[in-house]
């Protein structure tokens, strides 16, 4: 293995977004100068003999949920109008965590506005496109982040997590992705979508590289309220660990109305598991239909209460008054011109949800089937469940604008990530093969590993061993 320099590694990122970008529009910023400045200072300090951070000049892209203050120029857009020329005085936990370990900020990816969608097609800045083929979507709604990473620009980046954000697109894209425990990661600097869902996890070709990325960022933060003070082990220590004797749990209901390339991945997965020693049992989660009309209803009307505060007087686009206007006309314009037409649509459901004479037929509904998927997952896991396997998505990527008409059928893209975000509990997406769609096109499938709270440690040790026996992280997309 050749050893590069940080330099090296830096400018190497920097020269494939500048050929890659053009086309995926993966990344919205590029911090060029700044990166490279950081990793000759990174070089200088290894010459001299210092001791360097765990990720020491290693190129890394975020999310642009995430707030990056200084001396990144801070803009954080969230991937909308509103927030186009909004500028950070701060830096997310997450993201400063990775600084101080050495870490390269080389860009800030692009996104579905506000981390709603299912495609990447939602942003304001436009789509981003999936590297094994242009026609069709990556995922979302960390697009860019999963877009990057496939193509080659950086090895690892980060994204957030509310209904399968990070691990639908990573199975889009062909790549891992970790969604962490509630709690696992700080939420401070990110900005909500579902403060009850939302959690920032990696993407990278590796399941080594999540785990040292997630060694970086995990940890009790006391700036967010909602992040645990759980302990925090090394997350790479036991990665080659055999997994015999582990039990891995397969869904009934994750079994049925697949495509035929999903079912033949989740066939020859559980084929890879026992080969490997482990015990493949069907389990049963009966409350698992009812995830998709569950989160929509929580998601929604947090989402409501969240973004009510994006007003555009406060800060945000804030629309020209015209002679005769008030105040109440200001804000309609401002968030009507600021607003997507989805994230419109998504605000104007959680305000009906949450409005009076419907929270209890709707809210309060869609609290009591959460507690009842959760109570699914931990009676597995008390069974003597390991992990659960099932598909990250139903099918391959589909075309760009085949679903952008029908948002139910785009919603139920999300069918088998959903529950975990509603549990609180870590999933993670690594490469199960590629589908084979004829004229020599080739797509990603992605399986899921779902683990029992602040179970990370075992659950990467699972994705590693099916890593490992199949090979399918090596597969890169075309010109890639």
């Amino acid at each position: 293995m050749r050893v590069v320099s940080a330099r090296e590694a830096v400018d190497q990122a920097c020269e494939r977004a500048r050929v890659q970008n053009p086309t995926l529009n993966a990344l919205l910023t590029t911090f060029e100068d700044k990166a490279r400045r950081q990793a000759e200072a990174v070089d200088k300090r290894a010459a001299a003999g210092e001791r360097l951070g765990p990720l020491a000049g290693v190129p890394i892209a975020i999310k642009d949920n995430m707030c990056l203050g200084a001396p990144y120029g801070g803009r954080t857009t969230a991937g909308s109008k509103i927030l186009a020329n909004y500028s950070s005085p701060y830096t997310a936990t997450a993201v400063q965590r990775l600084i101080d370990a050495g870490a390269v900020i080389v860009g800030k990816t692009n996104l579905d506005e506000f981390a709603m969608g299912s495609s990447g097609e939602n942003s304001a800045f436009g789509a981003t496109l999936n590297p094994w083929d242009l026609e069709r979507v990556p995922g979302g709604s960390s697009s860019g982040s999963a877009a990057a990473v496939a193509a080659g620009i950086v090895p690892v980046a980060l994204g957030s997590d509310t209904g399968g954000s990070i691990r639908q697109p990573a199975g889009h894209c062909g790549i891992v992705g970790l969604k962490p425990t509630y709690g696992r990661v700080s939420r401070y600097g990110l900005i909500a979508y579902a403060s009850s869902l939302d959690q920032i996890g990696p993407l990278g070709r590796t399941v080594e590289d999540v785990a040292a990325v997630l060694n970086v960022i995990c940890g009790c933060d006391p700036l967010d309220s909602t992040s645990a003070d759980h302990e925090v082990p090394d997350f790479t220590r036991d990665l080659d660990k055999p997994v015999e004797n582990l039990v891995i749990g397969v869904p009934r209901q994750a079994e049925k109305g697949n495509h035929p390339a999903v079912a033949a991945a989740l066939a020859e997965a559980t084929k890879v598991f026992a080969g490997l020693g482990a015990s493949v049992r069907e389990i049963d989660l009966p409350h698992s239909e009812h995830g998709i009309a569950a989160y929509y209803i929580v998601a929604l009307a947090e989402a409501s209460s969240n973004l009510a505060r994006l007003d555009g007087v406060r800060y945000g686009h804030r629309a020209a008054l015209k002679p005769g206007e008030d105040l109440m006309d200001l804000y309609c314009r401002s968030r009507a011109e600021g607003f997507g037409a989805e994230v419109q649509r998504r605000i104007m459901l959680g305000t009906y949800i949450l409005s009076s004479g419907y929270y209890d037929a709707y809210y309060t509904t869609a609290l009591k089937a959460r507690r009842k998927i959760k109570a699914d997952y931990d009676a597995a896991f008390a069974a003597g469940c390991h992990a659960i396997l099932m598909p990250a998505s139903p099918a391959p990527a589909f075309k760009l604008g085949e679903k952008a008409s029908d948002p139910l059928t785009m919603y139920l893209e999300d069918v088998y990530t959903v529950g975990v975000n509603l549990a609180g509990l870590p999933g993670i997406t690594v490469p199960g093969g590629l589908a084979d769609l004829g004229g020599g096109k080739r797509l990603p499938i992605g399986l899921q590993l779902i683990g029992p709270a602040w179970g990370e440690h075992t659950l990467l040790r699972v994705a590693r061993s099916f890593q490992g026996a199949t090979g399918h992280h090596l597969q890169r997309p075309p010109g890639c």
